[in-house]
């Protein structure tokens, strides 16, 4: 039991249990969150974290169990129960109505006037008063469904102030941001528990949680491990409670590339919107790392080197063949494959089973006239996710159900039934648990030593370095920079914020 002050808990959770079609993913929670405590959460991906979050937040009821804000026993039926309570949940998903202004999300249906209709000046002036207490850089007047990801979970936070939320509960709050970002928001966070907000952080960045958290709780397969104070855990203590075992939290060493290796792809001349005169070359074995700020053009440039974006001018090699008017299909059939940024936009087909999806790339390849050999899809598709290591209950699950981690790696598995010759990876392990990273970093070292191309993008700097044999810096859609393995962090970051004494 966690002993508590003379006050209240602001939450207190007794024995909290939710079950998914006779699947507990949640057991007998038992926790308590006192008043102004930044309160840390983690655990691998299906531990049971969000769901916990969701309870609380009133997306989801919980089966069995209580729970009480500030000593007091609730029903959370909604999320309006859960506001009117001062709880505030930002998920993973978002719940802004891209169409209306930042100031309209905001402000939704919490106007400044009685009728609840817009009034203007108030509603503006409290706008600014909130801008300046995050230190937020907004245009009221921007459009939501325009704004990058990380601006838009900026607007999430000024909509939950301006509610007057006594609880945050932010789930994953820094997937999609930049460094600098994730800095500012971890410096809001430890502001707003100061004055008095209660935060609720669920995390995978278990460094960013021992920093802000005054406790944290560790979740392993839907029951509660141990609850404990921040000061007494390290990365490697809260891994060895998450999954039950060591786990090398380490990045492995990528092989040395042979000088003889021969040059896999190259691009010269690419250019396309923020993309200008791009030049870049990778060998047979070799990672490369493409580094910069949002909006530098990491992306595009994989968007590009795929075929996803016709580009205006420039060419693309592989193994010294030029493809001319690129596109998927032909960057396909020339050997490329793209593991894109969202996984759940741009990778995989959420309402589709786990077998469909990892089938989808390579269905030509089993094509019999109208029909589909299924004999050899069932193989090819076990012989994939045993490669990467997919873990699923049963392969015609829908994909939704997986955890992030295994949706990932599922999203690798369809790309190799293929075998390319150059793989394009945009944040391979963006949302990912520890053990899922792990494996997904020993399985791109892997593919290069076996001889593949690798170019991948992340905006965790300490994985790009760590995994890459040589890093390329973009600013502003053009190289800045081409750095040698064990580059200093701070000469990379240096290069992309445009620091001139930054020199490859």
């Amino acid at each position: 039991m966690i002993q508590t002050g003379t006050r209240a808990p602001a939450i207190s959770v007794r024995g909290v249990g939710k079950s998914y079609s006779g699947v507990a993913v949640l057991r007998d929670i038992d926790l308590d969150i006192e008043p102004g405590e930044v309160h840390g959460l983690v655990g691998e991906n299906g531990a049971g974290k969000s769901t916990l979050l969701k309870i609380l937040g009133g997306a989801v009821r919980a089966d069995a169990g209580s729970v009480s804000f500030d000593g007091e026993q609730v029903t959370i039926a909604n999320p309006r129960d859960a506001i009117a309570r001062g709880v505030s949940l930002i998920s993973q998903e978002g719940a802004l109505v891209p169409a209306m202004s930042v100031l309209e999300n905001v402000f939704l249906a919490h106007w400044s006037h009685r009728t609840g209709f817009r009034r203007g000046r108030p509603d503006l002036a409290r706008f600014h008063e909130l801008l300046g207490l995050t230190g937020f850089k907004i245009d009221p007047r921007a459009r939501v469904g325009g704004l990058p990801m990380g601006t838009q979970q900026q607007v999430e936070i000024l909509r939950s102030l301006a509610r007057g939320a006594r609880v945050l509960a932010l789930d994953e709050p820094t997937a999609v941001l930049t460094n600098v970002e994730k800095d500012n928001l971890l410096d809001l966070i430890t502001r707003l528990a100061d004055a008095g907000t209660t935060v609720i952080l669920v995390s995978h960045f278990l460094e960013e949680v021992l920093a802000v958290a005054g406790r944290i709780s560790v979740l392993r397969d839907g029951g509660m491990v141990i609850t404990g104070d921040a000061a007494e855990q390290t990365p490697n203590t809260l891994v060895r409670h998450m999954v039950g075992r060591e786990i090398d939290v380490l990045f492995p060493d990528p092989e040395p590339v042979p000088e003889s290796a021969p040059v896999r792809l190259s691009a010269r001349g690419l250019r396309r919107g923020i993309v200008a005169d791009l030049d870049l070359t990778v060998r047979a074995g070799e990672i490369l790392g493409l580094a910069g700020l949002v909006g530098s053009g990491r992306t595009e440039t994989l968007r590009l080197l795929f075929g996803a974006d016709r580009a205006q001018r420039g060419t693309v090699e592989v193994d010294g063949v030029t493809l001319t008017h690129l596109t998927p299909r032909r960057g396909m059939a020339a050997g490329i494959a793209l593991v894109p940024e969202s996984r759940k936009e741009e990778g995989l087909v959420m309402v589709r089973s786990l077998r469909e999806n990892v089938a989808l790339a390579s269905l030509g390849d089993r094509r019999l006239g109208p029909l589909i050999r299924r004999s050899s899809e069932r193989s090819a598709v076990d012989e994939a996710m045993a490669a990467v290591d997919v873990r699923a209950a049963r392969k015609d699950a829908a994909i939704r159900t997986l955890s992030g981690g295994n949706q990932q790696k599922a999203l690798f598995a369809k790309w190799l039934i293929r075998s390319p010759q150059v793989l394009l990876v945009d944040e391979p392990t963006r949302g990912v648990d520890v053990g899922a990273k792990s494996q997904i970093h020993h399985l791109i070292t892997k593919l290069a030593a076996d001889g593949m191309a690798v170019i991948c993008v992340s905006s965790e700097i300490e994985e790009l370095l760590a995994l890459s044999h040589r890093v390329i810096v973009l600013r502003h859609g053009r190289a800045v920079g081409d750095f040698p393995r064990g580059t200093p962090s701070e000469v990379v970051i240096a290069a992309a914020f445009g620091d001139e004494g930054a020199t490859a």
